[in-house]
């Protein structure tokens, strides 16, 4: 099965940039959409940003517009997630996910492979 792991986390400092890896192996992920979760302490886990399979669909949650942009590269069967203009309320674990389909997806019900995570820290 697919395997997803995140790289590129860190410690900035506000107003700094961050971009996240996504490499998948043991599988393509070429024709399902991607997303990139994060989880703070004590909370929830929350969507950020989605990519459909080809790239042609994105969405933004909307604390992040603006700011984030999601994109892939399926030759290299991996996703990114270039983070600019960090704020410290975006401290969180970042995951990314792949979709049980070929578009955008929002909700953690319609994700089916994760990665571990890669912790992203933004100091003020």
């Amino acid at each position: 099965q697919v395997q997803l792991v995140e790289s590129g986390g860190g410690l900035v400092q506000a107003g700094g940039s961050l971009t996240l890896s996504c490499a998948a192996s043991r599988g393509t992920i070429g024709s399902n959409g991607m997303g990139w979760f994060r989880q703070a302490p004590g909370k929830e886990r929350e969507f950020v940003a989605t990519i459909s399979w080809n790239g042609g669909s994105t969405y933004y949650t909307d604390s992040v517009k603006g700011r984030f942009t999601i994109s892939r590269d399926n030759a290299k069967n991996t996703v990114y997630l270039q983070m600019n203009s960090l704020k410290p309320e975006d401290t969180a674990a970042y995951y990314c996910a792949a979709a049980h389909l070929s578009g955008v997806a929002v909700a953690t019900r319609q994700y089916g492979r994760w990665g571990q995570g890669t912790q992203v820290t933004v100091s003020s």
